[in-house]
């Protein structure tokens, strides 16, 4: 027997780490949420542009509506002067402004047609658009149906890009 008997040892048992934390994320979390956040942004903005893009779209082609019914139900080349106009103002939306504000006359014409217009500008119905806005009467060989689509193609080729 021993006489100074060593006192028993006070072990614990093992002990397991505690859980891991939620915050803050390990930093393949932060990159996870970035791209995602990211492509979001992308995402909405891709479809705001578009939303955008048709509603341009539906106006230009509500405006060439309404002067179709001008021109049909009044006969006089102001409707023709609008419709110039609404592709004038359509180019220098979709265009640089330095390549179309200053074209005029045939100049004008060929851009609708290297633009879009197959030609149909410069030798087609749509030349009229280069003088009838300024004579007094509507020129009497003016096809309005085949005008009117010819311009709704080029707003089509036009308007969203």
């Amino acid at each position: 027997m021993n006489p100074n008997p060593q006192p028993a040892l006070q072990l614990r048992d093992i002990h397991l780490p505690g859980a891991p934390a939620f915050w803050p994320p390990a930093p393949g979390w932060w990159l996870l949420a970035a791209i995602l956040l990211a492509l979001l942004v992308w995402g909405t903005l891709a479809a705001l542009r578009r939303y955008r893009i048709r509603r341009q779209r539906q106006r230009v082609l509500s405006a060439l509506a309404s002067l179709e019914h001008q021109l049909a139900r009044e006969r006089t080349p102001d409707a023709l002067a609008y419709m110039s106009v609404l592709l004038r103002r359509l180019a220098l939306m979709r265009f640089p402004r330095r390549h179309v504000a200053a074209l005029t006359g045939n100049a004008w014409l060929r851009f609708i047609d290297e633009s879009g217009g197959n030609g149909q500008f410069t030798q087609g119905p749509g030349r009229v658009l280069a003088t009838a806005p300024y004579q007094r009467s509507l020129p009497s060989d003016l096809d309005a149906a085949r005008l009117v689509a010819l311009l709704r193609e080029w707003v089509a080729r036009n308007a969203g890009a």
